[in-house]
């Protein structure tokens, strides 16, 4: 129970990554706030957490500013800080550059790009006050490794991991610390045809997340690269 007493936030938390992050900090003793893009998806992650531990849910769609600082107003009635930000609600609209229409590319800039810093902005203001935080953004391999295809999510992914860096020289000497996790394939539906028992899963992530947040406060872990270890050929 090593988060016991500490309060933490994962976008993105009702399924997925985001709901194994949620799990694993619950189960060592965080409160845990999460939110997704619908009440009814909000409500029924709740639900089947408070088995494990003090949760909150709240609906937002991180990709509008309007929506993080309702959420943020939202923890702050609840809880009497932030100590953790999991940044991991995210799209893929996978198309080529000339198929990809105004608004799928404005959708994913917005909500995996955008939305973390409209999250990051938000949060940044209570960790300087308090001298300590954690930023850990869920990014991906598809931010240091083009592929056909993933013009938009590239773009996102690439900005993440650039944005990640500067937030983390912005802030590491106010006592906040910022880690990028970046998957590979994950068994999450996310990608298109074929069985997942080969990719890394959900919970293989969360232990990351537990690992970085076990690390002694004086040392940053920047960046991780996950993958699975036996690739379909």
């Amino acid at each position: 129970m090593f988060l016991e007493g500490k309060y933490a936030l994962v976008t993105g938390g009702t399924r997925g990554i985001g709901k194994a992050i949620a799990v694993a900090l619950l189960e060592h003793g965080a409160s845990v706030a999460i939110c997704g893009r619908s009440d009814a998806s909000v409500s029924a992650a709740v639900e089947e957490l408070q088995p494990k531990g003090n949760v909150i849910g709240h609906r937002a769609d991180v990709g509008a500013p309007e929506n993080v600082a309702a959420l943020f107003r939202f923890m702050e009635e609840r809880f009497p800080r932030l100590d953790v930000l999991v940044n991991n609600a995210g799209i893929g609209i996978m198309k080529s550059a000339a198929d990809l229409t105004i608004e799928d590319w404005q959708a994913t800039i917005d909500l995996n790009l955008s939305g973390v810093f409209y999250c990051c902005h938000e949060a940044l203001r209570g960790f300087r006050e308090q001298k300590h935080g954690y930023i850990i953004n869920i990014s991906s391999l598809a931010g240091k490794n083009p592929f056909a295809g993933g013009a938009a999510y590239n773009a996102s992914k690439f900005g993440l991991n650039g944005f990640s860096e500067a937030v983390m020289l912005d802030h590491r000497n106010d006592g906040v610390r910022v880690s990028t996790i970046m998957p590979g394939s994950v068994a999450t539906g996310f990608g298109k045809g074929g069985g997942e028992d080969w990719k890394i899963a959900p919970e293989d992530i969360a232990e990351i997340v537990l690992s970085l947040l076990r690390m002694p406060e004086r040392t940053t872990v920047s960046a991780v690269e996950v993958r699975p270890s036996r690739p379909k050929k």
